[in-house]
């Protein structure tokens, strides 16, 4: 998570360090002594933001791309890559065989089916160039499995690796661009901290905390837990012997059976591991080699923030063994029991209530988010959820998100209307009548809440709840005194107030500028007439055309001339929509908004499909009322003596009036049913009787 690093963020951040207390003891355990002392300060704490741009599997899916790609380029026929996929498959059918995890082999079955039909529809193919290129596509990861274990090894193009780094750091960059977040203070690269991350691995193993084994350094769990200066695992003690998650942290690093020959204790992880053929390399003391996973982070921070740092954050999923291994690295390195101040762990990401995973081909990237939905409505989802706590990224969240922004979005334009028609100027300070003295009691209040909200572990949910309870307010008094003789100046502090906030949770994309009141106000609209807002630019005509339209519908009303009513109603509601321009017609009043011609189009059209959905229960509740009464009529002119007589398959025998005495099995009816018989024969011959009537 990244926090734009404004006058106010900051303030609430040094705020946030008096709670983190609170955080970290759910991060220790109570029957673990863990030693951590409350940091002093002798002057008003920084925060440095660094971004360490690294992943461990960049290695095999670079060297698997180059592969695939270097396969598709050599000419095949559509036997060979037949044969080529129902080998790379066989591979597949055997991992799923021993795949523990019941989500992997869910999703490793999934694709072992998908790529056998499609085997089956290219053998079946009479267009062996189409078969071919419709194959390869659907069998990619299948196959790219299978050449990494044939021809991985024969990989010594080590640039492959930094291309693919750099394509996807540009990609990343680019995504939170377009969320609007802002770009890092310092950028580290794994590969250009090689000589500092050789240098912190060799002060480790000085230190007695680490050991060289055939090439490969690994961290000495035992020695660091034994020392009494050191406690391992500070964040997630109950996980130490954890398999499970020392395979998802360490993986083919230190977890192979290989690996856990060369280590003292299966606990222990690499530091610094001999590269296997076709993976990068680099020389150190111990013979070329790449870094483990964990000491990248405890380096790169190390170098910019020194031997001690205030604020970590992170993954939940991250807690161990990654930063507790980096907590234990940096001890090590330094020789003091305290690397980190406070430790702040985001929350999981889920989709539709399921967890979010690449290698189970469960996720959704930021570019197709924003084909939906805009940066805007994707940050107000995360703001109504807890930064620590599980986020689900679902229809109904984002359909939530899309409301706030709208009770926002109209609240503000309601504003800026009321501006508009009442310039604040000396005219705007009018006498507060109850109404006011109301809406400033809330406003104070509302502060305060908000205010103690951010200070309590930065509880955006809560805050997005007191922030649409004053809206909320605010749209009360509007509709009771905002029309005729509304004070200008609560309202107008009270939305710049709420501009602010969102500002700061960097939800507006730009900021507003120091203009005029109404331009200080809600989302903004951009225009590139001297840096001026669009609305500043364009509201003054759209102002100009409303009142000469409310005077013209005045005439036209004096003299029933509805013609040009008509008019006037197609001008706002189907001209000024088209140019982005909402006209509102209420109690004598017209009311303007700048929205948006995209966002104007799709309410029309949602209000159309409402009204024609409307029409089609009403005419369905009309079928519907149609079809009883016709059957109601058919009912009544069937004769009573024949009304049970085809029903053959409950009854057998009737009487002289026609009903029935024996069931379809041969038995004589009970007295009960008798009864309920003859009611309902009764019933249908008033019924019957009545109609002939």
């Amino acid at each position: 998570a990244h926090m734009a690093p404004t006058a106010k963020l900051m303030r609430i951040l040094v705020r946030v360090a008096a709670f983190a207390r609170v955080v970290h003891r759910t991060m220790t355990s109570e029957s673990v002594p863990c030693r951590w002392s409350e940091p002093k300060r002798t002057e008003t704490p920084v925060l440095k933001l660094y971004n360490s741009l690294t992943k461990q599997k960049i290695i095999n899916k670079a060297r698997k791309n180059h592969l695939l790609s270097a396969y598709k380029a050599k000419v095949h026929s559509l036997h060979d890559v037949i044969s080529d996929v129902e080998e790379a498959l066989q591979v597949l059918r055997e991992k799923v065989k021993t795949e523990l995890d019941s989500d992997k082999k869910a999703m490793l079955e999934r694709i072992v089916t998908r790529v056998s039909a499609a085997l089956t529809e290219s053998k079946a193919a009479t267009d062996q160039e189409a078969a071919k290129a419709a194959l390869i596509p659907v069998a990619e990861d299948t196959l790219a499995v299978w050449l990494d274990a044939k021809h991985g090894a024969e990989v010594t193009d080590y640039s492959i690796f930094s291309a693919l780094s750099r394509h996807w750091e540009n990609e990343f960059h680019k995504d939170m661009a377009a969320l609007n977040v802002l770009g890092p203070d310092v950028l580290t690269r794994v590969s250009e901290y090689i000589e500092e991350i050789v240098t912190y691995v060799q002060k480790i193993v000085t230190n007695g905390y680490a050991y060289v084994s055939n090439g490969s350094v690994y961290f000495d769990v035992v020695k660091f837990s034994s020392s009494p200066d050191h406690t391992y695992a500070k964040l997630v003690p109950e996980a130490i012997g954890d398999a499970k998650a020392m395979a998802e942290g360490e993986g083919e690093l230190s977890m192979g059976a290989e690996r856990l020959q060369e280590k003292r204790s299966k606990n222990d992880f690499a530091l610094w591991k001999t590269s296997k053929p076709g993976e990068p390399r680099w020389p150190s003391p111990w013979g070329e080699g790449r870094p483990g996973w964990h000491i990248e982070c405890s380096v790169m921070a190390c170098d910019i923030l020194g031997e001690r740092a205030d604020i970590h954050t992170g993954g939940v999923d991250l807690k161990f063994p990654h930063h507790d291994n980096e907590i234990a690295q940096a001890e090590a390195c330094f020789g003091h029991n305290q690397w980190i101040n406070y430790f702040l762990h985001s929350g999981h990401l889920s989709i539709e209530g399921c967890k979010m995973s690449k290698s189970l081909k469960n996720f959704i990237t930021i570019k197709q988010v924003l084909e939906r939905y805009s940066a805007r409505q994707l940050r107000l989802m995360f703001l109504q959820h807890s930064w620590n706590a599980t986020l689900d990224y679902s229809e109904h969240s984002m359909t939530e998100a899309v409301q706030l922004e709208k009770v926002f979005n109209e609240f503000f334009l309601a504003v800026k209307d009321i501006l508009r028609r009442h310039p604040p100027g000396v005219g705007g300070y009018t006498k507060w009548r109850r109404e006011e003295k109301e809406l400033n009691t809330k406003f104070e209040t509302s502060k305060a809440s908000i205010h103690e909200a951010l200070c309590d572990s930065m509880d955006t949910p809560l805050v997005m709840k007191h922030m649409r309870e004053l809206v909320g307010t605010c749209n009360v008094y509007i509709a009771e005194v905002g029309g005729k003789s509304p004070n200008t100046l609560p309202l107008a502090n009270i939305a710049c107030y709420l501009t602010n906030l969102l500002d700061i949770f960097g939800v507006l994309g730009s900021g507003n500028g120091t203009g005029s009141l109404e331009s200080r106000i809600g989302f903004p609209c951009t225009s590139s007439q001297g840096g001026q807002s669009l609305e500043c630019v364009v509201m003054p005509y759209v102002t100009v055309l409303s009142d000469f339209r409310e005077k013209v519908r005045s005439i036209a009303r004096d003299q029933k001339m509805y013609s040009l009513l008509k008019e006037c109603d197609v001008l706002r509601d189907e001209k000024l929509i088209e140019l982005g321009v909402r006209m509102e017609d209420k109690d004598g009043l017209t009311v303007l908004k700048l929205v948006g011609k995209e966002e104007l189009l799709k309410e029309r059209e949602q209000t159309k499909q409402m009204e024609l959905e409307k029409q089609r229960q009403k005419d369905e509740q009309k079928l519907k009322a149609e079809e009883k009464k016709r059957q109601k009529e058919a009912q009544a002119s069937i004769p009573p003596q024949d009304m049970f007589r085809s029903q053959t398959d409950k009854y057998s025998a009737f009487d002289e009036q026609g009903v029935p005495t024996i069931d379809a099995k041969g038995q004589p009816l009970s007295d009960k049913q008798l009864k309920k018989l003859k009611k309902e024969w009764e019933e249908q011959k008033k019924k019957f009787e009545s109609r002939s009537t």
